[in-house]
């Protein structure tokens, strides 16, 4: 009889043979299309952010969206927070620009405040800012509501720079004379 049969009647059936079935039968399950009443029953996941606007100075905190569905008083909430504050004009945000910063907050493992250097900004305010920068697109997503610059309180900028790269989500920009980070929506690319 095989040293690591099972002595409880099973003669023949070794730890090694019971283990590969029960691992095979572990995998089979994972395969398994999981029923609409099952997955109904797993509550969403709360999407919650925290920001700081380093230029008016003001905090805001909300839940933006429920598993899939984003809540609409928050994002005008959020449209008018990332409004721009040198014209007052408040533009759409887009959502995927907050899922970006959900999945960074995340990943980094903590609950932290996303401190803002900006957000939408107005074409008159994207223009002033050309002029004045050479770091300044002319066709600036910010323009759209697809980006954003920030900090994170729980890393160091470079640090957020390159896990909003490994995202693979959209722009990542870093500049480290400012101490930001830019993120958007637009195809994948950094600087």
């Amino acid at each position: 009889m095989d040293r690591e049969a099972i002595s409880d009647g099973h003669a023949g059936l070794s730890r090694r043979a019971f283990l590969r079935g029960a691992l095979a039968a572990g995998a089979g399950l994972l395969l398994c299309p999981v029923p609409q009443s099952v997955r109904a029953a797993v509550p969403p996941v709360r999407r919650r952010l925290a920001f700081y606007h380093t230029h008016t100075e003001k905090n805001l905190e909300l839940t933006y969206a429920i598993g899939r569905i984003y809540n609409p008083v928050a994002m005008n909430q959020l449209n008018a927070y990332l409004g721009d504050f040198r014209t007052g004009e408040i533009h759409p945000i887009d959502p995927q620009l907050m899922d970006i910063l959900w999945a960074l907050q995340k990943r980094i493992g903590g609950r932290g405040v996303f401190s803002v250097i900006s957000g939408y900004r107005s074409p008159h305010t994207n223009a002033a800012l050309k002029r004045r920068s050479r770091g300044v697109a002319g066709n600036s997503l910010h323009m759209q509501g697809k980006a954003i610059d920030v900090r994170f309180s729980e890393v160091a900028s470079e640090a957020l720079r390159d896990y909003a790269i490994d995202l693979q989500a959209g722009g990542v920009g870093f500049y480290p004379d400012s101490d930001f980070v830019h993120l958007d929506t637009g195809r994948v690319r950094t600087w």
